[in-house]
């Protein structure tokens, strides 16, 4: 050991913490993580502020980026060259920022993920509105700090116009934390802003009526909107993200074309996974792809097979690439030098008390630099006023010390202003400039009085903040990229919708839309019908259900899930549009199909929700009781209703009070009633107890009702058109789980049971034919009869055609009436075929599984 040196032994676990807790607080603070009141990282900050250094202002030439790096590393930012050139790369790119900050010129990479040109070769400035983050910077409205060799000053933080965190987001990964901010419409956060300077304490869900949604750069469809109202509460939250696609016919066959992907996605790594799947026989129906994207926009081609459904392979799109991702926000800023979580209003608080204090200095600065000149112009206007002496004075002294001197003990003016009129040029001395003097003297004491009452007025300081922000937006404001779809979410938009009743319509291949009700017109029964829904070949019309605009959907699925909506969310359609397909509307598995769907009142009132129940039947003869609370929290994707058994699937889900009358009835015609109390309460995963017992292996269930009205009479419909009604009270009631009684005398001539509705006088009835022809009726027009008898005929079938499904809807007094002639003694055959046959009510055990 050299002579003077000596070893201080050091804890080797406390050096370690202590470096790395330095480290670390450096990373937070000087590297990682953006200033909530410029929105900007110190590589940012430091890249703008060379490039207004070097005079790059957006209205100058563009200069060599390899120019404006060696500025940024020499004399601020001690780092490596290529951090910082990628810094100001991503700054000058339309997909990676909402609003640029660099005018970029050359090669700057591409959304496919294609590098920039080396610095050498590229060029750049500052856009406009990088002018508007560092104005008044030079007016003393920020701290300047010393640079890394203490030769220079740097700014700690811009005195920006603009919320720049806001509009343009932030991403970075600091030690033991990260932030992940989303950038917003500029319009949209100016108008937020304005509304906070107005009331200080506005609420978040207020916020949200001016600032709606991220609104990213490259466009695309924000899904669902929990996840963004979670995020303005808290500062966290999972925003999904679709792409922006379209349905179109090129060459003959049908594509699915892309125009906008979501936010942070590289198209060409995309479009490669998306071919590498479609080879792996992970998504199905998809023949080729083509990136045909061009300096006019974005356009990718998806070529389908022949026997592709274009809905289906869509959804398959969403679930397996990224033309479905998410954007997890997590706004994480500096706040006085130490991160914080921040929500929307934190955001816009800071941004405020920012601007605030901005320009509380700028008109400090300005007030001085008035004041000083005022008082240079106050010795001015007295040697103009004597400047024959003032001549004289100065032409007697033997040099400016002394002539400086005596204009001091003439005019009693101070340093400053005798220095000022000993540097006067002799072109102030006419008359011209005086009156000028005289001119920017009064001015000036104008600007210094607005100033002052400025200084003594916060009012008047947010007047003028609200007045600047509003000429940003009117100069910078654009129309949103992004659109939001509200679905698989509550928002307080029913004051847009007319709550109106609808006609709900399902499709055998899963296609579904709402028509307003008054779109149907009522018609005699056996009437041959109107042309109703458009259809693809083999498809027919299968459902058909009414609502209101503003109620809850459940939809349940064969499989036994269920599935969430508003019925404002379904896609309008006319008459005789197709609708779109379920799958696009919720995550429904391509290989399950919605059986039932059921309208509620408000999903979020407790009391509500747990005074009623949703039963269910299955094709087996399952039936399960469920409080309607387990079905009030969804998921996206679903949640399971019931436990499906082996070859059984969910046939009926029906809302009850929990004292109604449940029918059961068979294919085969039989029909079994009993007292909902007869089943138990279960929850969600149970698979239920024995409803009724069929016939044979080949007979199944047809349907469900449940009726709290003793007045309400059966309504059966057979596959060939026939129908009747009858009172409820044929119906004798029996333990569940029983063979049932006959409910109409199945024949060749009827075929067999398709479909049991509880009906009323007060009701019309809507059927409807696989061809797609309706026709709608009055109930009251069909007279009681006995359950064992065979019925009348309800609607002409034509062919091989037959009823898909059949509906009950209000009766409309207002509505027009449309009557056609009917021939009724070809209709009325068979009208009281009885049938002795012997009523079966045998009990079978129950049988309960749960899991």
């Amino acid at each position: 050991m050299s002579e003077g040196e000596k070893l201080i032994p050091i804890n080797i676990e406390e050096q370690m913490k202590s470096a790395y807790i330095d480290y670390s607080m450096s990373v937070i603070v000087s590297r990682a993580l953006p200033d909530v009141r410029d929105g900007l990282k110190p590589v940012h900050r430091r890249v703008l502020f060379g490039m207004h250094e070097l005079g790059l202002l957006s209205n100058r030439a563009h200069k060599k980026s390899a120019r404006i790096v060696g500025e940024v590393l020499g004399k601020y930012h001690p780092h490596g060259d290529t951090s910082v050139y990628d810094a100001m790369v991503r700054m000058a790119q339309d997909w990676s920022l909402r609003y640029l900050l660099v005018d970029g010129q050359g090669n700057f990479g591409s959304v496919d993920g294609d590098s920039p040109a080396a610095m050498r070769y590229t060029e750049a400035r500052m856009k406009k509105i990088s002018e508007e983050i560092l104005a008044d910077l030079e007016k003393e409205t920020v701290d300047f700090q010393l640079n890394f060799d203490d030769s220079l000053e740097e700014p700690k933080v811009m005195p920006t116009k603009i919320p720049n965190l806001l509009i343009n987001g932030a991403s970075g990964i600091a030690v033991g934390m990260a932030t992940n901010m989303a950038p917003h419409n500029l319009t949209e956060v100016i108008d937020g802003t304005l509304a906070y300077i107005d009331n200080n304490d506005i609420e978040i869900d207020e916020l949200i009526n001016y600032i709606k949604a991220p609104d990213f750069p490259t466009g695309g469809i924000i899904y669902g909107y929990e996840g963004v109202r979670e995020a303005f509460k808290t500062g966290r939250g999972r925003v999904v993200m679709r792409a922006k696609t379209a349905f179109e016919e090129v060459d003959g066959r049908e594509c699915i074309i892309v125009t906008e992907i979501p936010y942070q996605v590289n198209k060409a790594e995309m479009i490669k996974k998306t071919a590498e799947a479609v080879n792996d026989k992970k998504i199905e129906g998809i023949a080729t792809i083509r990136d045909e994207s061009d300096r006019k926009g974005m356009r990718i081609v998806y070529i389908l097979k022949r026997d592709a459904v274009p809905n289906v392979v869509l959804n398959t799109l969403f679930k397996y690439t990224q033309l479905q991702t998410s954007f997890s926000v997590n706004n994480i800023a500096l706040v006085n030098g130490r991160p914080e979580m921040l929500n929307l209003k934190d955001l816009i608080l800071h941004f405020v008390n920012h601007r605030h204090e901005v320009v509380t200095r700028r008109a400090e600065f300005e007030l001085r630099k008035a004041e000083e000149r005022a008082h240079i112009l106050e010795g001015l206007i007295i040697a103009s006023d004597n400047i024959d002496e003032v001549i004289a004075l100065i032409r007697g002294s033997k040099n400016a010390d002394e002539a400086r001197a005596k204009l001091i003990e003439r005019f009693g003016l101070s340093e400053i202003q005798a220095r000022a009129i000993v540097e006067m040029r002799l072109r102030q001395l006419t008359g011209l400039e005086q009156d000028k003097l005289r001119n920017e003297y009064e001015e000036i004491m104008k600007l210094i009085t607005h100033l002052k009452e400025l200084l003594a007025s916060k009012e008047l300081r947010m007047n003028l903040i609200k007045e600047e922000l509003v000429e940003i937006r009117d100069k910078y404001g654009d129309e949103r990229r992004s659109v939001i779809e509200y679905a698989g979410g509550d928002v307080s938009i029913e004051d847009l919708i007319a709550d109106e009743q609808v006609v709900i319509t399902i499709s055998h291949a899963g296609y579904i839309k709402r028509t307003p009700l008054s779109e149907y017109k009522t018609q005699n029964r056996g009437g041959v019908g109107q042309k109703s829904a458009g259809t693809r070949d083999l498809d027919f019309l299968e459902h058909m259900y009414v609502a209101t605009n503003h109620q809850y959907m459940l939809f349940f699925t064969q499989k036994g899930k269920c599935y969430w909506m508003r019925v404002y969310e379904i896609p309008e359609g006319s008459k005789t549009s197709k609708g779109r397909a379920i799958q696009n509307l919720i995550n429904i598995e391509n290989d399950d199909k919605v059986k039932a769907f059921i309208c509620t009142q408000d999903l979020k009132d407790e009391e509500y929700i747990n005074s009623q129940y949703v039963i269910m039947a299955t094709k087996k003869g399952q039936v399960k009781k469920t409080p309607l609370e387990q079905y009030s929290r969804p998921r996206l994707n679903g949640i399971n209703a019931i436990t499906i058994r082996e070859e059984d699937e969910l046939l009926e889900a029906k809302l009850t009070d929990g004292n109604s009358k449940v029918l059961i009835a068979l294919k085969s015609g039989k029909l079994v009633r009993f007292d909902e109390g007869k089943t138990r309460p279960m929850g969600r995963t149970a698979s239920g107890v024995r409803g009724i017992t069929l016939a044979d292996e080949q007979d199944e269930v047809i349907g469900m009702v449940s009726v709290n009205d003793m007045s309400s009479e059966i309504l059966v419909v057979s596959e060939k058109g026939y129908g009747k009604r009858s009172s409820l009270d044929e119906y004798r009631e029996t333990n569940r789980g029983g063979k049932g009684v006959k409910t109409m005398n199945i024949t060749e001539k009827t075929g067999l049971l398709v479909s049991i509705n509880a009906v009323t006088d007060a009701d019309d009835l809507m059927i409807i034919n696989k061809s797609g022809l309706t026709i709608r009726m009055k109930i009251s027009d069909l007279r009681v009869m006995g359950r064992a008898t065979q019925g009348v005929k309800l609607i002409n079938i034509k062919g091989n055609d037959s009823i898909a499904a059949v509906a009950k809807v209000m009766k409309d007094d207002e509505e027009e009436v449309e009557y056609e002639e009917v021939d009724i003694n070809n209709l009325d055959e068979d009208l009281e075929t009885t049938d002795n046959d012997i009523e079966d009510t045998e009990t079978t055990e129950d049988t309960e599984t749960q899991e």
